[in-house]
Formats: structure tokens, sequence, C-alpha cells
């Protein structure tokens, strides 16, 4: 991985992370989105985030965009304000060579930064090695919930993961 960079979110990034969660709403059960968004709506979403401070990081080699993460609001009322939920997506064929490791691992640490005290992975349970990914940086199972999801005709089951930061 050592030919690898981590470096924070810009504007010309926006094409290949719209293509990177494309896949994922398309062929897996990583999302529960049905619908893959279009560049507009991403743009604006990562805009939200930045407006905000929260860490928004890539992983690129050679000029490509290999995959990202990001930390931004649990849930929405104040008192959530110390709570983030992480995100991190790697294309399709990047898998399994550290990338989704040490995007996750620099988000947590711009987490605490930024002064996050608690981040929260929210987590298709057939997702195993997000699953495993949290594990290993540290994260806890605090809970799941069953049947949750309806997607690709089968119910599916999330489970939360926590992370004192």
């Amino acid at each position: 991985m050592t030919d690898v960079s981590i470096r924070p979110f810009s504007w010309g990034d926006v094409p290949a992370i719209t293509a990177i969660y494309r896949h994922y709403v398309v062929n897996s059960t990583a999302t529960f989105d049905l619908e893959a968004p279009g560049e507009t709506f991403m743009a604006d979403k990562f805009g939200h985030m930045l407006d905000l401070g929260h860490p928004v990081y890539v992983a690129e080699r050679d000029g490509d965009l290999l995959g990202y993460a990001y930390a931004s609001i649990y849930r929405p009322r104040p008192a959530y304000r110390f709570t983030c939920e992480d995100t991190v997506y790697c294309a399709p064929d990047a898998l399994g060579q550290g990338i989704g490791t040490a995007l996750l691992e620099t988000v947590i640490d711009r987490s605490r930064t930024f002064g996050f005290k608690q981040m929260i992975g929210v987590i298709t349970a057939e997702s195993e090695g997000s699953v495993r990914l949290h594990a290993k940086l540290g994260f806890r199972e605090v809970g799941r919930y069953e049947a949750v999801g309806f997607k690709f005709d089968r119910w599916l089951d999330i489970v939360h993961m926590q992370k004192a930061l």
C-alpha cells in the first residue's frame, strides 16, 4: 500500500466517488439506497460535510481514486453533536489492499481532532469485511437490529459498532 496516498476530499473527486457508491447501490447490500444518486446529490452531501468541518478523505494511486471515507452527523439533534457515524467505501478492485483500514484510521484521527467523542458504524450484518475492519480498529458491537432493511427481495439486519474517541 506504499504507493497509495490518503488526502482530503476535493471537488474533482465527486465523479469517482459517485461511481464507487453507484457500484455498491446496484450490486450490494452495503447501502440501503435502492437507486444510485447522481453527482449533484453527492456534491451537495460532501459540500455539507465540508461546511461543517467534518473529516472527508480519499485514497488514490497514480491519480486514480480507490476509496473514500468520512465521519459526519450521527443524528441531527444537538445532544448528539459529539457523536459521529463513519462511512468507508473502496473501489471493488481496491478491496483487500489495506485501503479501507488506512482511510478509517485517518478519519478516526481527524474525528478526534474535530472534537467528536464517539464514533458509530452502522453496518449491514452480512458485510463481514466491514464488521471485521471496524473490530480491527477497536470498535465493539453494541447492537443489532433484525430485518430493518429490505433490498434484493430479502430482509437485512444491521449491526451497530461503537468506538470511544
